[in-house]
């Protein structure tokens, strides 16, 4: 009965481990994605701030250029730069948060092991014959 309940516990402990890493892994890709928005945005901003004020500047909607003055340009890289660092630090905070939930699961997973060496034998069995 023991055995049973920790091979369920073991299989739920696996499941949410393999989910918690998907997660981290998520948050780590749209890290990379924002940082690389912001680096795009930082650029074309250090490149408008070197324009005259009266040239003329265009905005990109599709395939579409839109004439616009360079001020609008210039405020919309910064509103950008700054959504950029919002996101960043909001993803930063939700991947802690996902490291510490799979050490805990880590740490679930060896005093489960630890309890039951028959189960840690059948999973090193297991690990060996994959």
């Amino acid at each position: 009965m023991a055995g049973e309940f920790n091979r369920e516990a073991f299989v739920e402990l696996q499941g949410r481990l393999i989910e918690t890493s998907t997660k981290i892994k998520q948050v780590n890709m749209q890290i990379r994605n924002k940082e690389a928005e912001k680096k795009r945005a930082f650029l074309t901003l250090e490149e408008l701030q070197q324009l005259p004020d009266d040239t003329n500047t265009y905005k990109s909607v599709g395939k579409l250029f839109i004439l616009e003055p360079k001020s609008i340009l210039v405020n919309e890289q910064i509103e950008k730069l700054k959504e950029c660092d919002t996101t960043i630090a909001a993803l930063q905070t939700s991947k802690e948060y996902l490291e510490r939930q799979k050490k805990e699961v880590e740490s679930n997973f060896k005093e489960l092991l630890q309890q039951d060496p028959e189960l840690a034998r059948q999973v090193m069995m297991m690990s060996v014959s994959s």
